[in-house]
């Protein structure tokens, strides 16, 4: 017996109904992007391996997936090479592209491989799949979609805050309870220079970004296993566990950052998009919290950054993002400031699917199932099919004239809500009899009549 196929861990099928549901995540996304101006661009799945490495830290370079070289891809490798087993050094001469791990970082090579093309700023949307080497957990997949948007070209916080209000948009038309989380790098990096740390501001920032994941004792060990100093881990306490309002929060930082130039730079900024998000005339409806403890771990962010939990779900986060003062620098045209934001499309499709917040009408794909008596009733029907096709009615016609049994148990199956019939009688009438699947009830009604019934 052969064996049953599968598809690799992390990854996942759709059926219809799914992307139905997936399609609506897409299109409220794409729509909400379409009003504040975005246009959309795509980039290959693939990029060169030189485009990817090194911008996302040694931990996002360890996530990438590697696409071994076409034709003969050990030519030039030695047997000693292969004994040996340097995976780095075989990796960089077998294999010459990658999967995309994000759409940030070919979104900045597309800003400098196109740049003569482009009015600055540039503001871009792109939904498209993404692939980590991830070990796949819940909430957590291998190949997923992203839904970015991004400003590249402006130095202004406006961009911040129109992005934070986007992300409230969004997940006020999806009836999602959400907590949109605001910290600064330059904040962290403040408090890296007031602990006496300030040459570790990766490490500290990779290793707080987790607390959510393995919890405080987890980040501490990991920081003094960096080399941070135990006086550093101690003063670094009270900043992760600081509680308050924002507007409390920001008047301690003020103070704890006294001495630290960029820290107060941070801070700043963090203030303006506050005030505006707050103001009374426009305040976003989701709750917005200063959270010091928030790092997003990629090494290219440099001011603002955000993340978005679900409130009523337990999963990840759902949605990231934060500026970047020189990503296409790494390509070429340094100075370039960009900001951004990332829907992960897979972990809203779970919290809809758990909430069950998702629109009747979206799992629904057809509307009316014409019944096939025949040949003769089939002739009588397709020109009506055709006619509420143009009026907007998504109808389809059983193809062969099985027993009358197996037709309605497709249109149960499907979930039809309606089912048209046309027999002998219907025919002679220059009617059509239309059942309400859900309620039973039958009505006789003319072609004409039948769109308004249904829609």
């Amino acid at each position: 017996m052969a064996q049953k196929p599968s598809i690799p861990k992390g990854t996942r099928d759709f059926g219809p109904a799914e992307m139905a549901r997936r399609n609506y995540i897409f299109n409220t996304i794409r729509e909400v992007y379409s009003l504040y101006g975005f246009e959309q661009i795509e980039t290959p799945a693939m990029e060169n391996l030189s485009t990817l490495m090194g911008k996302y830290g040694e931990e996002g370079d360890k996530l990438l997936f590697k696409i071994l070289n076409s034709g003969d891809f050990l030519r030039g490798i030695t047997p000693d090479e292969l004994a040996q087993g340097a995976t780095g050094h075989l990796a960089a001469q077998l294999c010459e592209k990658g999967l995309r791990y994000d759409l940030t970082v070919p979104f900045a090579r597309y800003v400098v491989q196109h740049r003569e093309e482009l009015t600055l700023p540039f503001r871009r949307y792109q939904i498209q799949p993404v692939w980590r080497a991830d070990r796949p957990q819940k909430g957590r997949y291998r190949e997923f979609y992203q839904c970015d948007a991004d400003v590249v070209g402006s130095d202004s916080l406006l961009c911040e805050v129109e992005l934070m209000q986007i992300i409230d948009e969004v997940f006020r038309r999806f009836g999602i309870r959400v907590c949109i989380k605001i910290n600064n790098r330059k904040i962290l990096s403040g408090i890296a220079e007031m602990i006496g740390e300030a040459d570790k501001i990766v490490d500290i920032t990779v290793a707080i970004d987790k607390l959510d994941k393995i919890g405080l004792d987890a980040v501490n060990e990991e920081l003094r296993e960096d080399g941070i100093s135990e006086e550093a881990i101690r003063k670094l306490q009270p900043i992760i566990n600081q509680s308050g309002t924002n507007d409390e929060k920001i008047a301690t930082m003020r103070e704890a950052l006294a001495g630290s130039e960029v820290g107060q730079k941070g801070i700043d900024e963090v203030e303006y998009v506050l005030n505006i998000i707050q103001n009374p005339k426009f305040k976003i409806q989701n709750d917005v919290e200063l959270d010091l403890t928030l790092a997003r771990g990629l090494n290219y962010y440099t001011g603002c950054i955000f993340e978005v939990k679900a409130l009523d779900v337990e999963i990840g986060s759902i949605t990231g993002g934060g500026r970047y003062d020189n990503l296409t620098g790494i390509f070429g045209m340094p100075g370039l400031s960009g900001v951004g934001i990332s829907f992960g499309a897979d972990r809203i499709y779970d919290v809809l699917n758990q909430l069950d917040l998702y629109p009747e009408a979206v799992t629904t794909a057809t509307q009316v199932l014409f019944i096939n008596f025949g040949e003769k009733e089939t002739d009588y029907s397709l020109p009506i099919v055709a006619s509420l096709r143009k009026q907007g009615v998504r109808c389809e016609i059983y193809p062969d004239s099985s027993k009358m049994k197996k037709q309605m148990q497709y249109a149960n199956q499907k979930a039809i809500p309606f089912v048209a019939m046309t027999g002998e009688t219907e025919m002679q009438a220059g009617k059509v009899t239309l059942k309400n699947m859900t309620t039973g009830e039958q009505k006789l009604v003319s072609p004409e009549e039948l769109a308004s019934f249904v829609l």
